[in-house]
């Protein structure tokens, strides 16, 4: 039986500033840091996925890009979506599509740490 793969199990985003990266992960989007971190990362509480802020890997140039993670659609499941916009609107975060309802619930995107277009969707 040939192998397979069952699916994302971890999900981090590389970025130049580690700390400020999971400031804004805390502050905006009430992220909480996992006990333990491996150095140069800083991993969240997320469930059922793992997700972190990393230093790039070897051979990965954050300045030599559009916009980092351009083509990668990465979203966040939330319990109010429209709470959450206000909020990050509130705070100045850059929005890039308005709150509208979709087959997943309430979504909208918004610029994330170092220009990372992030989705949230759900309530």
């Amino acid at each position: 039986m040939p192998a397979t793969i069952d699916g994302p199990d971890f999900i981090a985003l590389q970025v130049r500033d580690v700390e400020a990266a999971a400031a804004f992960c805390e502050t905006h989007l009430g992220l909480r840091r996992a006990p333990a971190s491996p150095p140069g990362a800083v991993v969240f509480t997320t469930e059922p996925i793992p997700f972190a802020v990393r230093e790039p890997l070897p051979g990965v140039d954050l300045d030599d890009a559009a916009r980092p993670g351009l083509g990668v659609a990465l979203w966040f499941r939330t319990t109010d979506a429209q709470a959450l916009h206000d909020q990050l609107a509130a705070a100045g975060v850059p929005i890039l599509s308005p709150p509208q309802d979709s087959p997943f619930g309430r979504t909208f995107t918004f610029i994330g740490p170092e220009g990372y277009a992030l989705t949230a969707h759900g309530g």
